[in-house]
């Protein structure tokens, strides 16, 4: 029996798991955090030896973390001037070029020797497949589909130009605008004028409106997104294209990208032996208007880009997020993305995963595509909508029970790959929501609660030097990533003085305040709102453009 990703319309027993899966993550988290305030009271003694042990957890996960980030850029700077075009047209005669790499080796810079030697490695592994061999590149199509619901004219127009930048491929590429119904009458009007604009463009545009309230559909981008697929499906059933040779993909509205991006994503799809079984992730950065915004809101997002950079570095535990590409074969295999969920994002890849026995992986891109930091106009009101941002992608706690659940009835996927991936889930969600009131609260209370006993221990007085030494030596890690940021930022269009540098380095010690208040606590309203059964909508994001 195919098992159904969604938790409605369950059987008594599937509903008990399902609300159990529900309730664990919320309640471990709280369970941390209130447990180690009452042993503050009680056992100071054994709540002092707790947070020191998280402590050191920290600093150690700190300092891995700065190195694969560190890692990650180096090897996205490798690739910042691969010709990918070149590439891809080179594997359509895949022996004779393979044979000719070797001779222009010696003749490239350093990066480019590291790059062609990556390069190399992907072509070797591809022709031990011996069958699998990709079709011409000029037989690969794109879909791409935005879903838009309340977007200004100007941030889908700005997708759309991008898209159409990749002149070589442009005409190889379906745009899909999922229009939702029940977005104004003017928005209508100016996604049609963009889609009038640039249809000529492409292989073609298509502007798609979703109906709202479709039966067995909740208002979410997923359900919007799927409508859109299935009348690109038909698009490329009447002209007889196979959809294994079309990759789609799923922006947001706000994205960007870059002249060589779909020449990148062809050119991964075509490397990949297991193609259709795979997913295709870029990494995200958020520069559309990152200098527009206010200090704090360039620090979050910063750091959201460096999280995903991060990511890419451990290919087997990736999982999609936001703007996302995969076989379109696959897609319509699985039954497209979920149309009852908010993280549909992440869903699509547990809903694939589990489809297709564990037999799907998520291959990282390196690539950047651009998006916009949440702007709501006034500082407060973006730190409201940065909050609820937040919280939205949080939700994706949402994918936790029905993963479980779904590994608890398929037989094919191996207890080891369940006991990983259930526990990264659940590791990552407990960790975003509990560790920073741990690190920041919770872990003074001993010191400061400490009775007469614990007060006369030597632990007591080598507790504030053990933690001072722990947050001195995460100094270092900041003052990196503080470097990092400015070399991985878009370039000012205006000259800045040496003092504006110095304040925007000085943002990033906004940091912990911005870990609890605008990352552990929308994870943990998230969590106590899915442990309670209250359930979310989906949330649009303010953005704007100057």
């Amino acid at each position: 029996m195919t098992f159904v990703y969604s938790r409605k319309r369950l059987r008594r027993k599937d509903e008990f798991l399902q609300r159990l899966f529900e309730v664990l993550p919320g309640a471990t988290s709280w369970s941390l955090i209130l447990g180690l305030v009452a042993l503050s009271f009680w056992m100071p003694l054994v709540s002092s030896i707790l947070v020191i042990a998280f402590l050191l957890g920290w600093i150690l996960r700190l300092f891995y973390l700065t190195f694969f980030l560190v890692l990650s850029y180096l090897r996205l700077s490798l690739e910042k001037n691969t010709d990918w075009l070149e590439r891809i047209r080179g594997m359509d005669r895949l022996d004779d070029y393979f044979a000719s790499l070797g001779k222009v080796n010696g003749r490239k810079d350093w990066k480019s020797r590291m790059s062609l030697w990556f390069h190399r490695k992907e072509l070797i592994k591809l022709k031990k497949m011996g069958e699998d061999i990709p079709p011409p590149s000029s037989q690969i199509y794109h879909l791409v589909v935005i879903p838009i619901v309340k977007e200004t004219a100007a941030v889908i127009e700005a997708n759309i130009a991008g898209i159409a930048g990749n002149h070589v491929l442009a005409k190889q590429i379906l745009v899909a605008i999922a229009l939702e119904g029940r977005a104004q009458a003017s928005l209508k009007e100016g996604v049609r004028q963009v889609a009038a604009k640039y249809r000529t463009r492409f292989m073609d545009l298509l502007v798609v409106e979703h109906p709202d309230g479709l039966p067995g559909e909740a208002r979410v981008k997923g359900a919007n997104t799927t409508y859109a697929a299935k009348a690109a499906a038909a698009y490329f059933e009447k002209r007889r294209i196979p959809f294994e040779n079309v990759i789609v993909s799923c922006f947001d509205a706000d994205t960007v990208v870059s002249s060589l991006y779909f020449s990148c994503l062809t050119y991964c799809f075509m490397v990949c032996p297991d193609r259709h079984r795979a997913s295709f992730q870029p990494i995200p950065v958020y520069h559309n208007n990152i200098w527009e915004v206010p200090g704090f809101a360039r620090v979050v997002e910063t750091g959201s880009s460096f999280f995903q950079l991060i990511e890419t570095t451990d290919p087997e535990k990736l999982v999609t997020f936001s703007s996302h590409s995969m076989s379109f074969q696959a897609l319509v295999e699985v039954g497209y993305w979920p149309t009852d969920m908010i993280s549909d994002d992440s869903g699509i890849f547990w809903k694939a995963y589990l489809h297709f026995d564990g037999h799907y992986q998520v291959v990282p891109m390196l690539m950047t595509l651009s998006m916009d930091v949440v702007d709501a106009g006034a500082w407060w009101r973006t730190v409201m909508s940065l909050y609820k941002q937040k919280r939205r992608w949080a939700w994706g706690v949402e994918n936790f029970p029905l993963v479980m659940r779904g590994f608890l009835k398929n037989k094919k996927i191996s207890l080891y790959n369940k006991m990983r991936h259930g526990f990264k889930l659940f590791e990552a969600h407990v960790t975003w929501a509990a560790l920073p009131f741990l690190l920041t609260f919770v872990g003074w209370l001993p010191t400061i609660l400490a009775g007469e006993e614990f007060s006369k221990t030597v632990l007591y007085y080598s507790a504030s030097r053990f933690t001072q030494a722990i947050f001195s030596l995460s100094s270092l890690a900041l003052i990196g990533t503080i470097f990092l940021s400015m070399w991985l930022l878009p370039r000012k269009k205006k000259k800045t003085s040496l003092l504006w540098t110095l304040i925007h380095g000085l943002e990033w010690f906004l940091v912990p305040l911005i870990l609890i208040f605008l990352s552990a606590m929308p994870a943990l309203d998230a969590q106590t709102r899915l442990m309670f059964n209250r359930r979310m909508e989906f949330w649009v994001s303010d953005k704007r453009r100057a």
